[in-house]
């Protein structure tokens, strides 16, 4: 059994953790409430610009569509994966989800796959695992900004055009709730059309397109790319932020049982102590009055 001192001291230990992760919650309490209506504000954009996309593909035509490089569909013989994860730990579960959705799928492919890695957490998973990473960005903050990922989308959208890859496809977190974020992987480049059915509400209405509605598709299409993986990135900062702040709620409150545990153990050994020492005195008075 532990002594009173050594009790003593892990409950110092234990007490000092807690506060520890009560301040990380707090922290990431209040950085969630930003981070989360960021990410919930770019959905309408994203799937906004998506309609606008399925009117212009409508009026400018198959034909002309279909030139656009990001359009482009060729036989598939390398493929590249756009893997965006926290920089940080502490976040329960989050980041082991991510990389195993992730190294999952890479695992199932046919073709070689080459990563660009958003985040320290992936990059670490995929250079233990010794797979191909074609770039790493790193250090984006806990708000990052559309001008922040422009090279990320910069560095995809060349290598499909030039031919590193053929297909491009992202991996991130989908923030569903506090408790809920989803580990998610779409396909990104080439880019699908969006279905006819969006046209109308994309482009309700008379519109005049200047130079024409084939240009500005081709424009909107590398700014729908920046987007998508923007939209992403807000995701997966809303959902380290949802994610800490539970991981160290729960750490906070195991603490907490582990310090009352370790209080009731230090009292009774305490009290034991007590004990014995009254039964001593108890004891040597005695057999000095006998």
């Amino acid at each position: 059994m532990a002594t009173l001192r050594q009790l003593k001291r892990r409950i110092t230990s234990v007490r000092n953790t807690a506060k520890i992760t009560n301040a990380l919650q707090l922290v990431a309490a209040s950085k969630m409430r930003r981070a989360q209506d960021r990410a919930l504000q770019a959905r309408p954009y994203a799937e906004q610009l998506q309609r606008v996309l399925a009117g212009l593909a409508n009026a400018s035509g198959d034909d002309e569509e279909s030139t656009h490089p990001l359009l482009t569909h060729r036989p598939v013989e390398n493929i590249g994966i756009l893997h965006i994860t926290p920089d940080r730990g502490l976040c329960g579960g989050l980041n082991a989800n991510l990389n195993r959705a992730a190294g999952q799928w890479v695992a199932t492919q046919e073709h070689p796959v080459s990563i660009v890695s958003v985040g320290k957490k992936g990059r670490e998973f995929f250079a233990r695992a010794r797979t191909n990473i074609g770039a790493e960005f790193t250090e984006l903050g806990d708000y990052p900004r559309p001008s922040d990922t422009l090279a990320i989308s910069r560095v995809v959208t060349q290598d499909f055009i030039n031919g590193a890859v053929d297909e491009v496809y992202i991996s991130y977190p989908r923030f569903v709730s506090t408790a809920s974020q989803v580990p998610t992987i779409a396909r990104l480049l080439p880019i699908e059309p969006p279905a006819a059915d969006e046209a109308e509400e994309g482009l309700a209405g008379d519109y005049i397109f200047e130079p024409s509605p084939a240009v500005v598709f081709e424009r909107l299409l590398p700014r729908y790319v920046d987007m998508i993986i923007y939209q992403a990135v807000l995701e997966n900062s809303a959902s380290f932020q949802a994610a800490q702040m539970v991981a160290m709620k729960n750490a906070t409150d195991n603490a907490s049982e582990i310090e009352q545990e370790l209080t009731l153990t230090y009292n009774k050994a305490r009290q034991e102590q007590i004990t014995n020492e009254l039964l001593d005195i108890v004891g040597g008075a005695a057999a000095l009055e006998a």
